[in-house]
């Protein structure tokens, strides 16, 4: 596939470099907001990086690449190069970590793909103003990277007749932000597997019936949080009761494709950083061989991600079952050594807090860039699919090996 710049292209860089300078520059109203949030930096200015959320959404930047006419709900619509070009620009300037990327990014998609249009209508306007923030209701402490083993169950109500949920979610980004959460379930009594489950939509706010825990990293910080259900009322179902296996399959396979594109952006900035280090020679500098070959191939790795994603784009691969867990345990492994040279380029350094800390600050005040983007990527090949059901997907769905024994 052609993947050019054209003059539109530059256009909008221009354009979008202009924005994005205009509130983020010396003198703009979210300069304090810059370099803030982020994977591994989720509890950093919320509140403002909300308030740019509304921001966002007023400039038209939220849900470029919705299947939906340009403006449908305020937003602008950008091919894929555009796209690429916003967050190319968004990351040069160290914008603010998204707080509405789950609501934008996978569940406005689904909705497009699987919802009604009085569903689209209700909740779509919320995510593309920035002023709806979503959370993924999926893994559960007996069924993380395996799925369908979800216990979380939603019965009707015989007085009203809605569904309410009740079950324990885990590893939930963004839970204490969020507006809502979309939430897998089962609404069959007695189903197993991938049968008998919904795809709901739960709001969050709702005291005595859902309740959100943080859970304490080796960072410090609380990036994921533990969500408990008690008889909370799902507002919709998507798709229809039953359906939800399906529906859950559909978003996570909308995690591909140009949002890959974007991720890798923001990786190559976090690379730039490391080789900025290396060249200060803060740490070993020039004078380590071993070090020097690991960051050249961490460059070549990046590359090669990219022109995969690039494929995946195209249509004769981009029905390719095996195409998000390929994906995925490249940029795990990749980003996970990206934290490990973090803290190697700084020699002793990166193994040692700032003078001024004591024990009495919290223990995150004691980290720097560097050290937090080491602790935090050691969980990059677990989350979001582990590297084990990664390489099961892709040796049974693509290559058509047997399943192993007791599966």
């Amino acid at each position: 596939m052609d993947f050019s710049f054209g003059v539109e292209d530059e256009e909008l860089r221009v354009r979008a470099r202009a924005w994005l300078a205009g509130h983020l520059g010396a003198d703009g109203p979210y300069a304090g907001a810059v370099g803030l949030g982020g994977p591994g930096s989720e509890h950093e200015g919320v509140a403002a990086r909300r308030a740019w959320e509304r921001e966002l959404g007023r400039g038209g930047w939220i849900g470029q690449g919705w299947e939906v006419p340009a403006g449908a709900y305020g937003q602008q619509r950008l091919s894929l190069t555009g796209q690429v070009v916003w967050a190319e620009e968004y990351a040069a300037l160290r914008a603010p970590g998204r707080v509405g990327h789950i609501g934008e990014n996978l569940l406005a998609p689904t909705l497009i793909a699987y919802g009604s249009r009085e569903q689209q209508d209700r909740f779509l306007p919320g995510i593309a103003r920035g002023e709806e923030l979503w959370c993924q209701g999926y893994s559960e402490p007996g069924a993380g990277s395996d799925l369908a083993a979800v216990r979380t169950a939603a019965v009707r109500d015989g007085a009203d007749g809605r569904l309410r949920v009740t079950g324990q979610k885990i590893w939930t980004s963004l839970a204490r932000e969020a507006d809502w959460c979309f939430v897998l379930a089962r609404t069959e009594a007695g189903s197993r597997r991938h049968r008998g489950l919904s795809f709901l939509l739960v709001r969050m706010d709702q005291p005595g019936r859902v309740e959100v825990r943080p859970i304490r990293q080796m960072s410090g910080t609380a990036e994921f949080n533990a969500v408990f259900f008690d008889g909370a009322v799902a507002a919709e179902v998507v798709g229809g009761e039953g359906n939800g296996w399906a529906v859950a399959m559909g978003l996570l396979g909308l995690e591909r494709g140009v949002s890959t594109l974007v991720q890798q952006i923001g990786f190559a900035a976090e690379l730039e950083r490391v080789l900025a280090d290396y060249a200060d020679g803060a740490g070993y500098g020039g004078a380590d061989p071993v070090l020097r070959d690991r960051l050249v191939r961490q460059w070549a790795e990046l590359r090669t991600m990219r022109w995969n994603a690039l494929r995946t784009l195209g249509s004769a691969s981009g029905s390719d079952p095996g195409a998000p867990s390929v994906a995925k345990l490249l940029w795990g492994g990749w980003h996970r050594r990206l934290g490990e040279l973090a803290v190697a380029v700084r020699g002793a350094a990166g193994a040692t807090g700032p003078a001024d800390w004591a024990p009495d600050l919290p223990y995150e005040r004691g980290l720097d860039e560097a050290q937090r983007l080491f602790l935090f990527t050691r969980a990059d090949t677990i989350y979001g699919g582990s590297d084990e059901i990664q390489r099961n997907i892709i040796a049974e769905r693509v290559l058509g090996l047997p399943k192993e024994s007791g599966r």
